[in-house]
Parts: structure tokens; C-alpha cells; sequence
């Protein structure tokens, strides 16, 4: 790599890291909204999780497939280490329960539902980078151990848990529902009777 493509290059990682804030910033009220979209208040959201799942599939199984394809990779499964196989199965098995259990938790939110969007997902969003960080450290420990931890990384976790409960403990209040428009069977009251002369 020549040094006119170095900053591209070293910049590529944030830039796609970017985009997955992107697109999972917006994943939980698109999900929410096909939902309702469903006009199925008793299995709504499987029917959305099953459109996440096909998804999925068009993204994550056949596009990998056409680029591995492409490249003169190896396309059988069984040749694949044991070790990548299963830990890669098992990420994908994980990413999985994490979208059923946002669909479950819009479920199980009081009503109006869209109120709890934004602070389930912050919950979500906030606590998931706190367990990410306590595994990785634990699975890879940096050199030097705990001593090796700045106050500043500390800090960013205490952030992020405090901005997960400031989120849950001050959302906005619901929007007013609209007024209901009279029915065509309510009965309708008789106009006044003219005055007496």
C-alpha cells in the first residue's frame, strides 16, 4: 500500500462502523413499524421477525455466498475449521434471540407502544457496548491486566449505563391521542325545539 491511500484506508474502519450506528439506529422503530404495519395485534410481531429473518438471509447467507463465489473461495461448509464454524454459528445464533428479544420487548412495553421505542433501544444500545467491553476484555485481557485500564474507558462505561437510565427515567410523554370521531350509530340528539310564542 503506497502512502497516498494510507488515510483512506485507516479511515475505512469508522466510516462502516458509521454506517452500522446508521442503520442500527434506525433498526428498532422500522421494526416497530412493520409491526404494526402487520394489522395483527396477537402474532404482528413474529410476522415482522420472520421478514427480519428473510432479511437476514438475502443479506447475511446469499450475498456472502455470490462474494465468496466470486472470489474462487470454498463454498463447503464442512471444510471450514470447527473453531470458526461454531463460534461464527453461535454469533449469528446470538444477533438472532438479541432481534426476538427486541420484538418481545415491544411486546411486553406498556401502551402506547411507540412511547417505548425510543428507550428500549437506548437500554439496548447503551447496555449492549458495556457487555461488549467486559467480554472483550475478559476473553482478551490487554498487556499489563487491570492496571491497564484507563479511568477515561472506565469513565465511557459509567456514561453509557447513565445515559441508558437518564433515557428510561425522563422519556417523553406519550403523544395525546386524537379525538375519536362520533360514530354512525351514536345516537344523535334531537335539535331544540323552537321557542313557545
Amino acid at each position: 500500500m503506497n502512502a497516498a491511500n494510507a488515510p483512506a484506508a485507516s479511515s475505512a474502519w469508522l466510516f462502516f462502523a458509521f454506517l452500522t450506528v446508521a442503520c442500527w439506529g434506525v433498526y428498532g422503530v422500522f421494526l416497530h413499524t412493520g409491526t404494526v404495519g402487520m394489522q395483527d395485534p396477537a402474532n404482528g410481531r413474529i410476522k415482522a421477525f420472520l421478514f427480519v429473518g428473510l432479511a437476514y438471509f438475502l443479506t447475511a447467507v446469499l450475498a456472502p455466498l455470490v462474494i465468496l463465489a466470486s472470489r474462487g473461495a470454498s463454498l463447503a461448509f464442512w471444510s471450514y475449521p470447527g473453531k470458526g464454524f461454531w463460534w461464527s454459528l453461535l454469533a449469528g445464533a446470538v444477533g438472532a434471540v438479541g432481534a426476538l428479544g427486541v420484538l418481545l420487548a415491544f411486546g411486553a412495553a406498556p401502551k402506547p407502544t411507540a412511547s417505548y421505542v425510543p428507550v428500549i433501544m437506548s437500554i439496548i444500545f447503551a447496555g449492549a457496548p458495556i457487555v461488549n467491553a467486559v467480554v472483550a476484555f475478559c476473553s482478551h485481557p490487554p498487556e499489563g491486566g487491570l492496571s491497564a485500564i484507563k479511568p477515561q474507558f472506565l469513565l465511557g462505561i459509567v456514561l453509557a449505563a447513565a445515559g441508558g437510565c437518564l433515557v428510561t427515567l425522563y422519556k417523553p410523554d406519550a403523544p395525546a391521542a386524537p379525538p375519536k370521531a362520533p360514530s354512525a350509530s351514536a345516537p344523535v340528539a334531537p335539535p331544540p325545539a323552537p321557542p313557545a310564542k
